[in-house]
C-alpha cells in the first residue's frame, strides 16, 4: 500500500476483492488490521501537511465503506463472517480515528523572510505576509515591492527606500469603507479601517525616500477628491521617516512609534482621517492636518514636536480638537490655522520650547524657558491664524496655548477668503497672555494690527490676563462668568481702542490693573462690571460707555473723558481711600449708587442714592428722587451744596449725641433741604429723637443732634433702604405712639375665648366615631 495515496487505497481494495471470490468460509479479520497499521506507519511522513492528510481520511473512509457493503457470506458462516466484517471495518474506523486523535493541527505557515532578496536589491513580489529583517546600519533598498500582502520591517537598523512600491492587502483583510460625502463641498472619512499593510517593529527604521520625489509604498484605488488616499494603513512601533519633496499619504497610522520629516524637506504630508497613533509626530517641514477634503483626529498621539509649519484647515461645518502638546528645537517654527464657514478648530494643550527629551519624549526642563529669550531664539514660535475660527482650551485645562512674550512668541489675526480671525480663549483658571496679538507677517507681528477678534468664554473659572499692548483691530468679548485682566505683575495690558470695531462687550468682569501704562477704553457695552485696581489711571472715553454692571476703584484713578458717562452703571464704589474717580469738567451723574471712601474728583448730581464716606471735590446736587445714605462718616464737599429728595438714616447709628451727615468744607451756605426736613425738624432714629441742622459745625454742615424725646417730633419723609425691614424702626415716620399694642392683645384674647369652647362642643358630639365605630357598623 502506497503511503496514504489513494493509488495505493484503490490497489489494496483491487486486492480484497479478489480475495472475496475465494470461498467465505477462509476470510480473515487479519485483512484490516494491516491496513490500519499501514495508515499508522504513514502518519509520520504525511503529518504537518493538510492537504495530504485530507486525501488519506478520504481513501480510509472509502475503505470503510468498501469493507461494509461486501456481499453477505453464506448462512452456514452468517454469524462468523459478520464478525470478520465488522472487525474490518472496526480496523479501517480505528485508522481514522487515530489519524484524528493523534494528529496535531497544522502549524501556521510563518511570514516568508525576504531579507536576502532587499539586500540583493531585487525586487519582491509579495504573496502573503512578509518580513525584512534590517541588520545595523543603513540599508538602501533600489528594488520595487509588489504582488498581494503585508511587509514588516524588523531589526535595528534602517531600511531606505528609493523607488515607489504598490501591492495590495489580501482581500480577506480588507474591510475600510472611504466615504465621500459633502455635496459640492465634498470632503472624505474613513471608518473601520483596514488592518495595517506596513509594519515597522521597535528598534528598526523604515525610511521612504532620499529627498526626492520617491520611495513611498502606497496604493491609490480611490477617487478621493483633493488628495490621494493611500489604502496601505501603517503601524509604526519603530520609526517611520518621510524624506519626500511631493504631497503624499501614507493611510492610517497606528502604532507607539516616531513619524518624522527632517528639516528642510519641503514635502507635504496629508495627514487625513483619525489615527490611533499614540506617538509623537515630528514636523520637520510641512503636514497638511486636516483639508477642506478630509477631517482629521489625533486622539491618543503623545505629542507633536513641531519644526517647521503645521497647517491645519477643516471641512465645512466641521470642529477639529487636538489635544496634544506642542514643542520645538529650532528658530521660526509655527502653527497655521484655517477653517471654512462654520467650522472651528480647539488646541487644548500648550505650544512650548523643548530641551529634552529628543524626538520620542520631547519636554522642558523650565517652564521660565518660554518666558524669555534664550541665544539664538530657539524658543521663538507662533501661530498664524487665516480668517480662521481657534479656540484656545476646552474649559477643562488652564494651561494656555502659546506662553511666552512678544521676544518669544508671535500671533496673528488675518483675513483670508473676506472672513475676519477669532480667537477665543476657553480655560477653566487663571492664563496669562504675556505677547501681543497683531496682524504682522510671522515674527514681524506687529507691523500690521490683527484682523479679528477675541472671545473670552463663560466657562467658570475663566480667567484671562493680557500682560502686554494688544495690537488688533476688533471687539474684544467678555461672557458671562468670566474675567479678563489688563496689566499683570509681568507687564502691562491694553486693548486697541479707536472706531466702531474696536469696542469691548462686556458681560463678566474687565479689570484694569496697570502699574505704570495708563489706557484708554471707549465702547463700552454690555451687563458686565469694571474694575479699575491698577496704580496707572484708565480713562473711560466717548459717549459709547454703556455697560450696565458695577463700577469699582480700588486703587488708582479712573477718568470720564469726552462725554464719557457712568450713568447706566448699577453702582460705583470706591472701596480705599486713594481710590480716585476722575469726573473731568462734566458732571458725574450717579443714577444707581455711589459708595466708599474714596474721592470724586469733579462734580456729583446725585439721582439715585450717595453713601457718606465719599468724597466730592466739587459740587454736590442731590435732585428730588435722590436719597442721601447716612452712614458711620458724613459725605464731604468741597463745593457748593445744594439739597432735596431724601434722607435715609437706615444705616445710621444714634449712639453719638450728633451725627454729621454732611460735611461741607467750603464757606458758602448749603442750599435747600431734604424733603419735609427744614431746619429744626425732628427725627427719631430708634429712641433717640435728632433735630436736623443745615448750619451745624463751622456754619454750613448738615448735622443731626440728640433732643429730648417728645411725642410732637415731626412726621418726616426721611426714608430707610427699600426692603429693609430691620430698618424701619430707625425713621422719623416712626415718631408717632397711637394706641400701643394692647387692644391687639385683648382682641386676640377674645377670639380664643370664642373658638375654643365652640370647638369642643362640635368634637363632644361626635363620640362614638373613628375607627373603631366604623369597624362595628360593618359588621
Amino acid at each position: 500500500m502506497h503511503c496514504l495515496s489513494v493509488g495505493g487505497l484503490l490497489a489494496a481494495k483491487r486486492r480484497t476483492g479478489h480475495k472475496r471470490k475465494q470461498k467465505r468460509s477462509t476470510y480473515r479479520t487479519s485483512s484490516a488490521i494491516p491496513n490500519a497499521e499501514k495508515v499508522r506507519a504513514c502518519y509520520g511522513q504525511v503529518n504537518g501537511s493538510g492537504e495530504t492528510r485530507g486525501k488519506a481520511l478520504s481513501a480510509i473512509l472509502s475503505e470503510a465503506d468498501f469493507l461494509l457493503s461486501a456481499g453477505a457470506p453464506p448462512r452456514l458462516h452468517g454469524v462468523r463472517s459478520h464478525l470478520h466484517t465488522t472487525a474490518a471495518t472496526a480496523g479501517a474506523l480505528a485508522a481514522v480515528a487515530a489519524l484524528l486523535t493523534t494528529a496535531p493541527p497544522a502549524a501556521a505557515a510563518g511570514p516568508r523572510d525576504v531579507t536576502a532578496d532587499v539586500l540583493a536589491d531585487r525586487d519582491v513580489t509579495l504573496t502573503g505576509d512578509t518580513v525584512v529583517s534590517v541588520p545595523a546600519g543603513t540599508t538602501t533598498y533600489d528594488g520595487v515591492l509588489h504582488g498581494e500582502g503585508t511587509l514588516t520591517v524588523r531589526g535595528s537598523g534602517t531600511l531606505v527606500l528609493t523607488r515607489d512600491s504598490d501591492f495590495t492587502l489580501p482581500k480577506s483583510r480588507q474591510r475600510q469603507a472611504v466615504k465621500t460625502q459633502g455635496g459640492n463641498h465634498p470632503y472624505t472619512t474613513v471608518t473601520n479601517p483596514d488592518p495595517p499593510a506596513i509594519t515597522v517593529e521597535r528598534g528598526a527604521t523604515l525610511q521612504y525616500g532620499t529627498g526626492g520625489g520617491t520611495g513611498l509604498i502606497g496604493h491609490f484605488p480611490y477617487n478621493t477628491p483633493g488628495y490621494r488616499l493611500n489604502q496601505l494603513n501603517i503601524r509604526v512601533d519603530g520609526t517611520l521617516r518621510l524624506s519626500l519633496t511631493r504631497t503624499f499619504n501614507i493611510g492610517t497610522i497606528s502604532g507607539s512609534g516616531l513619524v518624522t520629516q527632517p528639516r528642510g524637506m519641503w514635502g507635504t504630508l496629508d495627514l487625513a482621517g483619525t489615527h490611533p497613533f499614540s506617538g509623537v509626530i515630528d514636523n520637520g517641514t510641512g503636514m497638511a492636518v486636516g483639508r477642506p477634503e478630509y477631517p482629521v483626529a489625533l486622539p491618543n498621539a503623545r505629542a507633536i514636536l513641531n519644526q517647521g509649519s503645521w497647517i491645519i484647515d477643516t471641512p465645512l461645518y466641521q470642529t477639529i480638537t487636538l489635544r496634544q502638546d506642542f514643542y520645538q528645537r529650532e528658530y521660526g517654527s509655527d502653527v497655521n490655522v484655517h477653517t471654512r464657514p462654520g467650522s472651528k478648530v480647539v488646541l487644548t494643550g500648550q505650544y512650548s520650547y523643548s530641551d529634552q527629551g529628543g524626538d520620542t519624549r520631547p519636554s522642558l526642563s523650565d517652564p521660565g524657558l518660554n518666558w524669555r529669550s534664550i541665544p539664538h531664539q530657539l524658543n521663538k514660535r507662533g501661530t498664524n491664524i487665516e480668517g480662521a475660527d481657534v479656540q484656545w482650551g476646552d474649559g477643562t485645562t488652564h494651561r494656555i496655548f502659546m506662553p511666552g512674550t512678544a521676544d518669544t512668541v508671535y500671533i496673528n489675526l488675518h483675513v483670508a477668503s473676506g472672513r475676519r480671525s477669532r480667537l477665543t480663549f476657553d480655560y477653566d483658571g487663571p492664563v496669562t497672555l504675556g505677547a501681543p496679538i497683531g496682524g504682522g507677517r510671522y515674527h514681524d507681528t506687529l507691523a500690521a494690527p490683527g484682523a479679528g477678534d477675541v472671545v473670552i468664554a463663560g466657562t467658570r473659572g475663566n480667567d484671562v490676563t493680557f500682560a502686554a499692548q494688544q495690537y488688533y483691530d476688533g471687539s474684544t468679548t467678555v461672557e458671562q462668568g468670566a474675567t479678563l485682566r489688563l496689566g499683570s505683575a509681568q507687564g502691562d495690558g491694553s486693548l486697541l481702542m479707536g472706531g466702531t470695531q474696536r469696542s469691548v462687550v462686556n458681560d463678566g468682569t474687565l479689570i484694569v490693573q496697570n502699574k505704570k501704562t495708563a489706557i484708554s477704553l471707549s465702547h463700552i457695552s454690555g451687563s458686565g462690571s469694571l474694575v479699575q485696581s491698577g496704580a496707572a489711571t484708565t480713562t473711560l472715553t466717548g459717549s459709547g460707555v454703556s455697560y450696565t454692571g458695577t463700577t469699582t476703584v480700588s486703587r488708582g484713578t479712573l477718568a470720564l473723558r469726552d462725554g464719557a458717562t457712568l450713568a447706566r452703571t448699577k453702582a460705583i464704589r470706591l472701596t480705599s481711600a486713594g481710590a480716585r474717580l476722575d469726573a473731568g469738567r462734566s458732571t458725574l451723574l450717579v443714577t444707581g449708587a455711589l459708595s466708599g471712601k474714596g474721592t470724586v474728583k469733579g462734580t456729583v448730581s446725585n439721582e439715585g442714592a450717595v453713601e457718606g464716606g465719599v468724597t466730592v471735590t466739587g459740587d454736590f446736587t442731590q435732585r428730588g428722587n435722590g436719597r442721601l445714605v447716612v452712614g458711620d462718616k458724613p459725605l464731604k464737599v468741597g463745593g457748593a451744596v445744594r439739597l432735596a429728595g431724601d434722607l435715609d438714616l437706615s444705616s445710621a447709628s444714634a449712639s453719638a449725641h450728633e451725627i454729621r451727615v454732611l460735611d461741607h468744607a467750603g464757606s458758602a451756605k448749603t442750599n435747600g433741604t431734604f424733603g419735609g426736613l427744614r431746619e429744626g425738624a425732628e427725627v427719631k432714629l430708634a429712641d433717640t429723637v435728632y433735630r436736623i441742622s443745615y448750619k451745624g459745625g463751622d456754619g454750613n454742615d448738615v448735622v443731626l443732634t440728640a433732643a429730648a424725646a417728645s411725642p410732637k417730633a415731626s412726621a418726616t419723609r426721611a426714608k430707610s433702604a427699600p426692603g429693609s425691614a430691620a430698618a424701619q424702626p430707625r425713621t422719623a415716620n416712626t415718631a408717632g405712639s397711637g394706641l400701643g399694642w394692647w387692644p391687639y392683645v385683648l382682641a386676640v384674647g377674645l377670639l380664643i375665648g370664642l373658638v375654643f369652647p365652640a370647638a369642643r362642643r362640635r368634637g363632644g358630639g361626635r363620640r362614638g366615631g373613628g375607627r373603631h365605630a366604623a369597624g362595628n357598623r360593618s359588621l
